[in-house]
């Protein structure tokens, strides 16, 4: 049978659409080849250097404050990913310990680790944050007043009030503190501590003051010199780790137990305002909850600590500790 051009037609249409499919297809193929890295472009990231915060504290390199404000500054920067770091620098080396707010406020450092009661000096409701008058509530319950009881609104207002260029944040409720180190025989009454040239800070230093003894205001790191040189004959820090550490038991071997000077105590984590102002929501948050978080191992850790330093001073340092007359705490509630 022969076939005529009308058959013959559709096997030439088809072979042309066959023609067309293949050049649409591989057109479309080399257009989706050269849009692929086009379009992955964007996509490429740029590592950009981490946002650093310049903080010091307000603690010597032994101490264990410092260890406690360091634990603060690797969680910030364990949590942060990389993108918020701080250069932690011990009390002394920018500026000194009693100087620290003002270096914050004033951004010569970035950020500070120390206690309210340091600033003292330029308002006395400073001592609501620390060593601040005795209320009947511990450190715990006053840390919770703050954070929930519009602790923080005060405190916030009294930074501006004092034109303090200041964000802080507040961890670690700290134990009661003894009332210190004795080179003579501890006192055994109120009258006996008259004369005392006493080492403290802080509203506890008015309290000390009006019992008659003759207070000196000395960062931790400044103690035992002014030990040495007689520039004090007594003293408190704040436990018994810290002293040890710093070296107490060898200019003092009466250590007196409870005392109701510093009853509450937390640790102040400062930034200064403008540069915490300028960081992404997300570096402010690892800020506030890093101090949260530190709150708690700080805790952990003085457990740990002060309690085996206690019996390191008693066993091995050959310290007499003795508790505080009840005449002595007596004498400071009615002061």
């Amino acid at each position: 049978m022969s076939i005529t051009a009308k058959d013959a037609a559709p096997v030439v249409v088809q072979e042309e659409n066959t023609s067309q499919s293949r050049r649409k297809f591989f057109s479309k193929a080399g257009a989706a080849a050269v849009a692929v890295p086009l379009a992955g472009f964007p996509m490429i990231s740029v590592a950009q250097a981490p946002v650093v915060l310049k903080m010091q504290g307000a603690w010597g390199a032994k101490d264990v404050f410092n260890e406690m404000a360091e634990d603060y500054v690797k969680k910030v920067n364990e949590m942060s990913g990389g993108k918020l770091k701080i250069d932690y620098l011990v009390g002394g080396s920018v500026v000194k310990p009693f100087e620290v707010t003002d270096a914050v406020s004033k951004g010569v450092l970035d950020g500070g680790h120390q206690v309210a009661v340091y600033w003292y000096g330029k308002s006395k409701v400073a001592s609501l944050f620390g060593s601040g008058p005795i209320t009947g509530a511990n450190a715990e319950q006053t840390l919770g007043w703050i954070q929930r009881g519009g602790g923080d609104q005060l405190y916030q207002e009294l930074l501006q009030k004092l034109n303090l260029n200041i964000k802080g944040f507040f961890a670690f409720p700290m134990p009661t503190q003894p009332l210190g180190w004795f080179k003579k025989t501890p006192p055994k009454n109120a009258q006996e501590l008259v004369g005392y040239k006493y080492r403290t800070v802080g509203l506890a230093a008015d309290l000390m003051q009006s019992m008659g003894m003759k207070v000196t205001q000395l960062p931790g790191g400044e103690i035992v010199p002014a030990m040495e040189r007689g520039v004090i004959d007594a003293f408190e820090f704040n436990n018994p780790t810290s002293d040890r550490r710093f070296g107490a038991q060898d200019v003092a071997k009466n250590y007196v137990m409870g005392s109701f000077h510093q009853a509450m105590e937390f640790f102040e984590i400062i930034f200064n305002k403008t540069k915490y102002d300028s960081l992404s929501p997300e570096n402010k948050a690892i800020l506030k909850y890093a101090a949260e978080a530190a709150s708690s191992s700080n805790t952990w850790m003085a457990q740990d600590y002060y309690s085996k330093d206690l019996q390191e001073l008693i066993t091995k340092d050959k310290v007499k500790v003795t508790r505080t007359p009840k005449s002595i705490m007596d004498a400071q509630l009615k002061a």
